[in-house]
């Protein structure tokens, strides 16, 4: 079964509306507009519609033809702090601030699942169709589930989708089990003593620390962790400094981890912890420390992943959907509601050849009718009263 006609007859207005995203992006916490454009969507389909969840998250509750089990489908809205340069006739118009992850086609392809099944009722039982807030490392998802998301919204089974550039358009991936790394945030704060660059001897410079700190962080994988592990650690920001002729006396350091263990990764914390102590004796310097545990491990469960992968079969056809071995390294904050609904997440893959989080990543629409085809199908086939996990 290929994508649904109803829905292919209307892909130009999901491509409207996809472009009308991308074109107004919004960082996480403030997707104001476009949580009112879900909303006013939503309503317009006869679709029940709650606001405010999560701050700006948006859910909406559709009732099938009769009784049944409650799936949800989730999509997130934000977008990313990048300056746009694709020079698309609808790039953004919102200075430093880009859809670059594809979280634009996210939410239109929900909302064309939502359209046709508004239509058509042909389920039964419930779907829940969640739109998420500030996935991008500001905690979307655990503001909802702070609101009662669960309690308010039951789910039998939720399931959420991405797109992945990969040149392979149509084609879609599961990996059951462990799938999505874990990820940390970490900020280090040396603060030292500035002097004139032209006396340096004058001075406890913060970037030679911070330049030893961050070779002495780049061992802690090669030497710490055992390379069957996968584990990963980036600095990401060094800042200091602010003129040709002075010495600073501050200098920040930023990074990420990624892992799938969480007693390694304890370690790894530990490991910096002490790295920070001991180069704040060794300079005389102070060093602080700051971690931010983001993003849980996601865990996709084992049935319910064949369940979406025969489902997206149906859509796509058995020769382009498979299960897949592979870990991710990225991470995604859908990880928290898998945590208290089992589920599924998977990968759509797409034309385009630049990775996701560039400022010239470019999204193939041909995507969208695909991604709303497979969420409409996992509602149709799961919500039946006879499915089990």
């Amino acid at each position: 079964m290929p994508v649904i006609p109803e829905i292919e007859s209307f892909t130009d207005d999901l491509i409207a509306i996809r472009r009308d995203f991308h074109e107004h992006p919004e960082l996480g916490m403030e997707e104001v507009r476009t949580s009112g454009i879900v909303s006013d969507l939503l309503n317009q389909w006869g679709i029940e519609v709650h606001t405010g969840i999560g701050k700006t998250g948006v859910v909406g509750v559709l009732n099938g033809n009769g009784p049944g089990r409650t799936i949800g489908l989730r999509a997130d809205m934000d977008a990313l702090p990048i300056e746009e340069k694709t020079n698309l006739p609808f790039a953004s118009k919102t200075p430093g601030v880009m859809h670059a992850c594809g979280h634009d086609a996210h939410t239109t392809m929900l909302l064309g699942a939502a359209r046709y099944l508004a239509a058509s009722k042909n389920f039964s039982g419930k779907a829940v169709f969640i739109f998420q807030p500030a996935e991008e490392g500001l905690g979307g998802a655990r503001a909802m589930l702070d609101d009662a998301l669960f309690d308010r919204f039951p789910c039998d089974e939720i399931y959420g989708m991405y797109n992945i550039p990969n040149g392979q358009p149509g084609t879609v991936g599961v990996k059951p089990g462990q799938a999505m790394a874990g990820a940390d945030f970490f900020d280090i704060r040396i603060t030292a003593s500035g002097s004139h660059a032209a006396r340096p001897q004058e001075s406890v410079d913060p970037i030679i620390i911070g330049a030893n700190l961050v070779q002495q962080l780049q061992t802690i994988v090669s030497r710490n962790v055992s390379p069957t592990d996968p584990l990963v650690l980036s600095v990401t920001q060094i800042h200091a400094g602010a003129a040709y002729n002075v010495i600073p006396s501050d200098c920040t350091i930023s990074g990420t981890m990624r892992f799938f263990d969480s007693a390694l990764a304890d370690k790894v914390r530990q490991r910096i912890t002490d790295l920070c102590a001991g180069m704040a004796i060794g300079f005389g310097a102070k060093i602080e420390f700051d971690n931010r545990e983001i993003f849980s491990v996601l865990v996709n469960d084992e049935t319910l992943s064949h369940a979406m992968l025969d489902v997206a079969s149906d859509v796509v056809g058995k020769q382009n959907s498979n299960i897949t071995e592979e870990l991710q390294t990225g991470s995604e904050d859908f990880a928290d509601m898998l945590h208290v609904i089992p589920g599924a997440y998977c990968t759509v893959g797409h034309e385009g050849s630049l990775p996701l989080h560039n400022d010239g990543f470019f999204l193939d629409e041909s995507i969208l009718p695909v991604g709303a085809s497979i969420y409409a199908r996992l509602i149709e086939q799961r919500t039946a009263p006879e499915q089990v996990l």
